[in-house]
């Protein structure tokens, strides 16, 4: 059985890769995604699962930087899963007076530090006089909550750490839009036999060369003459030489046709350096891809 690493226990990395892989894996927790990446490229783990970009904050920046800077991990597959917050913590021991705020007595908030920009509405009104706390992951917040077992501090996670730390659930769904999705990443130097996707990507880096006048022009012009679909294009800097950048790129396309390996050959010739990061399968919710 392989075994998979994943951010948690009890966070949305878990739910989202129970859902889509079911019990045909064994899961390794681990407290910091830097984890995740180091045990997966040591053979700790055969996988790894990477939270990658957000419907309202978009790429995870961090994680990216990890995928290319720090590991030589292949993508290996793609899914979206719904994020829903929720306030978890302890009511007012007081009570709650009629017109008053039901959580004017919360002074501290935890959790992960994406949540506030996916939440904002919900804690400008109801958590304003509140302390935000960035802690490593949403579940990490609610574990600490149930140690303190104190009313006035509460935390923003899943609907599973609530269950699994016993705090009861103050207020679901808090997030600002109710189509809030991540999109997840599955890594590993092995390739792992997936169900069969109708839609398949492939994500590329390119490093410009220096001083070519309309180098950038050149890159999408190949892509764009034979026809290939770019759904994300990313400037970078290289972190080698102040004003150097790289562009990290997914397209709707395999390596195995014909126009995409052509494409890359022809970016390659004005002196563009190319890295391909994985040609992988991408599935759409709520579809299951356990292994075969």
């Amino acid at each position: 059985m392989k075994r998979v690493a994943i951010l948690g226990p009890s966070t949305f990395s878990e739910e989202a890769t129970r859902h889509f892989f079911g019990g045909n894996f064994e899961y390794v927790s681990y407290k910091l995604i830097s984890d995740v990446f180091t045990a997966t490229a040591s053979g700790e783990t055969d996988l790894g699962v990477i939270p990658i970009e957000n419907t309202l904050e978009g790429s995870v920046h961090l994680h990216v930087d990890w995928l290319v800077h720090e590991v030589n991990l292949p993508i290996r597959a793609e899914w979206v899963f719904p994020i829903d917050m929720n306030l978890i913590g302890y009511p007012n021991p007081k009570g709650t007076s009629e017109g008053t705020n039901p959580y004017g007595h919360i002074r501290k908030v935890l959790s992960h530090h994406v949540v506030p920009a996916q939440c904002s509405k919900f804690m400008k009104r109801y958590l304003s006089d509140a302390e935000f706390e960035q802690v490593s992951s949403t579940a990490e917040g609610v574990r600490i909550v149930s140690t303190l077992e104190d009313p006035s501090v509460a935390a923003i996670g899943t609907a599973i750490a609530s269950i699994n730390y016993e705090v009861p659930m103050l207020q679901k769904e808090i997030q600002d839009h109710k189509d809030n999705m991540t999109r997840f990443l599955l890594v590993g130097v092995e390739a792992s036999e997936l169900k069969p996707s109708n839609d398949v990507k492939t994500t590329i880096l390119v490093t410009l060369p220096e001083d070519y006048p309309g180098a950038l022009h050149q890159v999408l012009s190949a892509f764009a003459w034979r026809r290939i679909n770019m759904s994300k294009i990313e400037s970078k800097p290289t972190k080698k030489k102040l004003g150097t950048y790289y562009f990290y790129i997914d397209i709707a396309g395999s390596m195995d046709s014909v126009l995409l390996p052509a494409a890359i050959q022809e970016i390659e010739a004005i002196g563009c350096q190319v890295r391909i990061l994985g040609c992988y399968p991408s599935y759409s919710y709520p579809a299951n891809i356990s292994e075969v």
